[in-house]
Order: C-alpha cells, then structure tokens, then sequence
C-alpha cells in the first residue's frame, strides 16, 4: 500500500471513529491555496475541522506530534477560506486531531478535540 493509499484509508477509518460518536461528515479533503483540511465536520452546533495523523511506527514519535505550527497555521488558513465559502463567520469552530498508530490489523486511535485553537 503506498502513501497515498494508506492515508486515505486512516481518513476513512477516522471518519467512521467520529461518526460511530455522533458527529457527521460535510466535506473530505477541502482545498484551497496553501493546503487542506482532511475533514470537516458538524458536532452540535460547532463546525470541526480535522487533521488525520497516521504512523505505522512509533518510535520516532506520535501521530499527534507531527501536527507543527506551520501544519496548524495551513489548517487555520484553509478553515477560514471554508468559513467566507460557506458564510459560517457565526459558527462555533473547533480544530481536532485524530492520530491514528499501527499495523492495519492492530490500530490505536486517539481523538484530540480541541488540539489547538486559531489566534485572533
């Protein structure tokens, strides 16, 4: 399974991980000029834009730690451009990590809501 492959996979299998917790899927990998947001989702009345982080090994770190500052600030940007697109300035917004470690047949899921919050 090449790279591609494998993180499709990991978005498909976080997606079913939020939806089996009452959250519901409104676009899969939105586009825009600096990067893309892997998930957007509604939970309630809040808007989530996920970042899927998968590692099939360890031991050089968790999927979780490899979401930089520079990552977040692309996830920001490319939230915002959804928000104009979409006319959600009023939403409640949250930005949520789902790391994903392991072999296809041994996973470990890990949700971080709220892994890190837009400045200003």
């Amino acid at each position: 399974m090449n790279r591609k492959q494998s993180g499709d996979r990991a978005e498909t299998l976080a997606c079913r991980y939020l939806e089996q917790r009452g959250l519901r899927l409104l676009t899969r990998n939105f586009h825009c000029r600096r990067g893309e947001i892997d998930l957007v989702m509604r939970d309630g009345d809040s808007l989530v834009f996920v970042e899927v982080r998968y590692r099939r090994q360890t031991r050089f770190g968790l999927p979780a730690e490899t979401v930089s500052y520079n990552k977040q600030s692309r996830i920001i940007h490319c939230a915002r451009y959804y928000l104009a697109r979409h006319r959600g300035w009023n939403e409640a917004v949250r930005f949520d990590v789902v790391a994903i470690a392991g072999r296809p047949d041994d996973l470990t899921i890990e949700w971080l809501t709220n892994a890190f919050q837009a400045e200003g």
